[in-house]
């Protein structure tokens, strides 16, 4: 009987081993996105279930509008279900690098990188700053300003910001300063060069996993899973709670290398190691790259950065989101100035399809 009981539980498990190794059916799925609306804390099985199992049906615009409602407008599980669904049409394009292979894309990005970083032209870009807020897991955010930021580069790693409007009302005189924090409110630096620099620098051993294969404005990319300890990341979190209060934190997410000429187009990262009782219990930020031209040379520069933080205020948690355009990069010292077109809202579209 008990052999018998043994070969029961066995068979149950096999069973249920090969079931969770199936593509997500579209009653399945359907019924996650019913579950996860009750259970926020639910997404990262259903993102994980996306991405390691796939899905075996077409994926509709009723199956991304249900998707978008249940899921609360979350921008990873979207793209999860995206990817999926190009796995599903191109299974033989989508396959992983072999280890060998994948580490020689990461030492040939490493080094394309690293160059490109040593080799940032002077130059001003516009920044177009759509600022919002949310109860933390909501993502029913609202629009609190519009910034319109001049941000003069060096090639030193000088970072300069002059806040030349602030919704729609121009800013007579302003004043370079290290970021735009005087208009309080959350602020955010460093897009162009830190993290680049960050996650590629050999003293910052950071760790890398192949995860999958996606495309990105029409280029093959190579996705990898990066770690980087609070030893070697030294990155600065700085949040204001009651106090102003900051802390050193490491640094995890993943980016996405164009397998043809291996620059990297995307990275998701999130802070860690944050103290548990510190005001803002998470930070995140996504960043596109794309080329743009400045001076008749082509620089891959960002192109859109979303900035995300959670905040801790009178028993409640807040999220705020600074969504930002980059436009118009020019030449050092060129003048920046602001069109009526920078007042138009910013579009929730990530250039990343």
């Amino acid at each position: 009987m008990k052999y018998g009981l043994l070969l029961t539980l066995l068979l149950s498990f096999t069973f249920f081993i090969a079931a969770q190794e199936k593509p997500l059916s579209q009653t399945e799925y359907v019924k996650m996105l019913y579950a996860l609306q009750k259970n926020p804390g639910m997404k990262p099985d259903v993102v994980e279930a996306l991405r390691k199992r796939g899905i075996d049906f077409a994926l509709t615009d009723g199956i991304r509008g249900l998707t978008r409602s249940k899921g609360g407008n979350d921008e990873e599980l979207r793209h999860a279900l995206e990817e999926a669904d190009r796995r599903r049409q191109n299974p033989e394009g989508s396959k992983l690098p072999s280890e060998r292979e994948s580490e020689a894309v990461l030492e040939k990005a490493r080094k394309m990188t690293l160059e490109a970083v040593d080799e940032m032209p002077d130059f001003v870009v516009k920044q177009q700053i759509q600022r919002s807020a949310a109860f933390a897991g909501t993502n029913n955010f609202r629009n609190m300003d519009q910034l319109v930021v001049a941000v003069s580069y060096k090639s030193s790693g000088e970072e300069n910001y002059k806040v030349l409007s602030v919704n729609g009302a121009i800013q007579n005189n302003p004043e370079a300063k290290s970021s735009y924090e005087e208009v309080g409110g959350t602020s955010s630096t460093g897009e162009f060069v830190t993290m680049l620099a960050t996650i590629f620098k050999p003293e910052s051993q950071t760790k890398f996993d192949v995860v999958d294969t996606d495309m990105i404005r029409g280029r093959r990319t190579i996705v990898y899973d990066f770690t980087v300890d609070r030893e070697r990341a030294k990155q600065v979190l700085a949040c204001k709670g009651v106090v102003m209060d900051s802390t050193v934190t490491g640094i995890k997410g993943r980016i996405w290398i164009d397998s043809g000429n291996f620059r990297v187009l995307r990275i998701e990262s999130e802070a860690t190691d944050i103290p548990p009782n510190f005001p803002c219990p998470t930070a995140k930020r996504n960043i596109d790259y794309d080329w743009t031209t400045i001076a008749d040379e082509k620089y891959l520069l960002p192109l859109l950065s979303d900035v995300r933080l959670t905040i801790r205020d009178a028993g409640k948690i807040y999220e705020t989101r600074n969504l930002i355009k980059f436009k118009n990069y020019q030449k050092y010292g060129t003048d920046v100035t602001i069109l009526e077109e920078d007042s138009k809202p910013i579009p929730e579209e990530k250039p990343n399809q």
